[in-house]
Order: C-alpha cells, then structure tokens, then sequence
C-alpha cells in the first residue's frame, strides 16, 4: 500500500486551517498559503485551486469578512479575516479535531 498524497489528508481540514491562520492576522489568500506552509515546516501546503473555493464558501456561511486593500507589494489584493461567528465555529471545530486526532492516535499506537 503506498502513501496516499497529503492533499487528501488536508482536504477535509481545510477550512479548519483557513480559520485557524486567520484567528492569527487577516490576510490574503497567498499569504493564507504560505503562512500555513511556513507554520507547518512545509509539511502541509494549501493547493489554490482549493483555497478560493473555501475562502468563497466560508466567506458565504459567514465566518470569514474581506475588503480590498494594497499588499506590501503595493498590488491590489482581498484580505480575509475571521468573524465572531468564525471564531465559535473555530473552537468547536479545533475541539473535535483534537478529540479525533487523540482517538487516532490510540489506535496507532496499539501492537
């Protein structure tokens, strides 16, 4: 059985990073990218063609905000950041996260 590719792995956490990079600085949707690829020590990385959908999405169910504003860059770019709404949601899904991830580990560590 070969390793699966981490994508699939992240797909399903997905909006559990956005929300979480986001609880950190509001930021545009590259800098979402990198910044959870630098936190991880370039273990994860957030494909783009996933990323907008889900900021799209999550901007919908109103957990996350965006304007317009100028990059360090000086171009031109949609900055997100998280809401109250985002925040609770964050919580409870960082809970459960950890509530799997114990359970998950349990189970690997049996011989």
């Amino acid at each position: 059985m070969s390793a699966r590719p981490q994508t699939d792995a992240l797909r399903g956490s997905l909006d559990l990073l956005v929300l979480k990079t986001l609880s950190l600085a509001p930021m545009h949707g590259w800098g979402i990218s990198q910044r959870v690829q630098q936190i991880s020590d370039g273990v994860l990385e957030v494909n783009q063609g996933s990323l907008y959908p889900a900021l799209q999405r999550l901007e919908k169910e109103g957990l996350i905000t965006s304007d317009w504003a100028t990059t360090d860059n000086n171009r031109r770019a949609r900055y997100y950041r998280i809401t109250a709404s985002g925040r609770r949601v964050l919580g409870k899904e960082l809970e459960s996260w950890r509530r799997f991830a114990a359970g998950l580990e349990a189970v690997l560590r049996t011989s």
